[in-house]
Parts: structure tokens; C-alpha cells; sequence
């Protein structure tokens, strides 16, 4: 994707979840099925190592072998985005240039986790990750809940501002006001607002994102991805009816341990997405059976 083209930056984009064998080695077969799976559903991008995708607990080595399968299955069809979460701003830049050498159509970039930084250090962290890649699309990566803070409005704006290449936000803060900020602030300059929260994904839309991340996606997409295109032909109530739905699906993963969630709705509906990496476990009990109950309320299950 080139910074002049960035038409194909829309639409739902799926956090894909990793699957590995049981020496929680990246499963290529399984990852194969899941990229051809989420496409047919009707995905519009895909990012690798989303919070979802358990970038956290993935060697380095091995997140880039994924992204090569992603890439390769892909073949073109959607844009590949990768997730980049390191709290050092050199291992960032590493990663980012190995995505682009590996064909990442762009990258996205979390705030570091476990610091608190000021507003000026986060300004250079973004802006030398930024700087290293000059020609490929880079996403901030909004996540309070994950990181403990939240960018604010006036980073964003000077980030999207200044650097050519910084061309859009993941906002998964919850906060429709924030999100709309985002939006606001930076609509005159073509700059591409995520949602990054499943329930909200209607209200982003509604006030002007370009699309949503959403982990939901990887097991029901064709649900995930007809609030968008309801909401693209106006067919407002209709999107509105979708979310509803989508909805308790996806308040009873707050239940489970983060992020096992996206992986046990997998496995339930038969897609055979394996485990989460150690310490998580799969989902058991009563949690796993209402989110069998959730499936089966909405159609999904017998």
C-alpha cells in the first residue's frame, strides 16, 4: 500500500488470532485456514499481532515467520498490517523495518506498555519508528486499558499533523468522546480513525471512522462486517440491529481471562484455533457454557 493510495486502509480489519501446536510454535496450517476463513468473510484488512493476536507472548523470530505465511495466504487480497507493542523505541524500529522488507502493506504502534511516559517522549517514540519506515503507512495504537494511560487529542493531531506517514489510530479506549476527537481534530487531512472496541463498533462508524478493529471478526465476521457495509448504504436501523446482536457475544468474553476469549468462541463454532499461549488456559465451566448459550441465541450454534 503506498501513501498515496490509501483507499484500501477501510472496513473491519480482524486482529488474527495466532494459533500454535502444542510447543507453542506458530501453526502455519491453522493460520493458513484462519487468513483464507476471515477474508471470505468479508474482512477488509488484517493485523497481525493485535492484542488479540498475543503479540505479547510471541518471540520475534517467530512473529515474523507468521506475518510471511499471512502474507503469502493473503496474496493480496486484503491489506497486512503489523502489530508492533515493544516498550523500546529501537526494537520498534526492527520490527518495522523487517515488516516492510517482509511486504507488511503497513504497521500499527501501541504506546509502551509498563512506562509512564511524558507527552514529549511519547512524541519521539512515535516520530523515530515513524522517520525509520518513511514510506509505509503507520497506525497509533490507542489501548488506556491495556497500557494504564491514553494518548491525548493534541498527540494524535501534532503526530498526524507532522509525519507524512502517520496516517491513522486504532482507539480502543472505550471513549466514544475520544474517538470522536479523533476524528474531529483531524478529518480536514484524510486521516484514518479505527474504532478498536467490538461494541462500539456502530457509534465509531456513525461518527465518521474508517472502520473498526475487531477481534469478534476471527469467528463471526460476516455479523462483524455488516455493520459496516449497513452503515456504508445507509441502512442504519439495519447496522444498529447487527451491533445489538454482536453484543452480548462479545460482553461475555470480559468473563474470560484476557484475551482467551477470541480463541475459545473459535473453537466452540468448530474452527480449531488450539490454545493460548501458557500462563492462559481455555476457558472452562460456567463461562464456557454461557458463551455456548451466546452462540446458540444468535444462530450460531445448534
Amino acid at each position: 500500500m503506498k501513501l498515496n493510495d490509501l483507499e484500501r486502509m477501510k472496513g473491519i480489519v480482524v486482529p488474527i488470532l495466532t494459533p500454535v501446536d502444542e510447543e507453542e510454535r506458530i501453526d502455519e496450517k491453522r493460520l493458513r485456514a484462519q487468513v483464507d476463513f476471515v477474508i471470505k468473510g468479508g474482512v477488509l484488512g488484517i493485523l497481525a499481532f493485535g492484542s488479540n493476536g498475543e503479540f505479547y507472548m510471541v518471540e520475534e523470530d517467530e512473529m515474523l515467520r507468521a506475518l510471511e505465511i499471512m502474507i503469502d495466504q493473503t496474496a493480496g487480497r486484503v491489506p497486512v498490517y503489523m502489530g508492533i507493542g515493544e516498550i523500546n523505541t529501537n526494537k520498534c524500529i526492527r520490527i518495522a523495518k523487517k515488516a516492510k522488507e517482509a511486504g507488511a502493506d503497513g504497521i500499527s504502534v501501541l504506546q509502551p506498555m509498563f512506562l509512564k511516559p511524558t507527552e514529549e517522549e511519547l512524541y519521539q517514540h512515535f516520530k523515530a519508528i515513524a522517520e525509520a519506515v518513511p514510506e509505509t503507512p503507520m497506525l497509533l495504537y490507542n489501548n488506556p486499558g491495556r497500557t494504564g494511560y491514553t494518548m491525548s487529542a493534541d498527540l494524535v493531531e501534532r503526530l498526524a499533523r507532522e509525519m507524512k506517514n502517520i496516517v491513522g489510530i486504532k482507539d480502543s479506549s472505550g471513549d466514544m468522546t475520544q474517538t470522536e476527537e479523533f476524528i474531529r481534530r483531524t478529518r480536514d487531512i484524510g486521516f484514518k480513525v479505527f474504532g478498536g472496541k467490538d461494541t462500539l463498533i456502530y457509534g465509531a462508524l456513525i461518527h465518521g471512522a474508517a472502520g473498526c478493529v475487531a477481534t469478534m471478526a476471527n469467528f463471526v465476521p460476516e455479523l462483524v462486517c455488516s455493520i459496516y457495509d449497513l452503515c456504508r448504504s445507509g441502512k442504519i436501523e439495519e447496522a444498529r440491529d447487527a451491533q445489538f446482536k454482536l453484543n452480548p457475544m462479545r460482553l461475555l468474553m470480559d468473563k474470560a481471562s484476557f484475551p482467551v476469549g477470541t480463541k475459545d468462541y473459535a473453537n466452540l463454532l468448530g474452527l480449531d484455533a488450539g490454545e493460548p499461549y501458557r500462563p492462559s488456559l481455555p476457558t472452562t465451566g460456567a463461562v464456557r457454557e454461557k458463551m455456548k448459550e451466546a452462540l446458540k441465541e444468535a444462530g450460531y450454534l445448534n
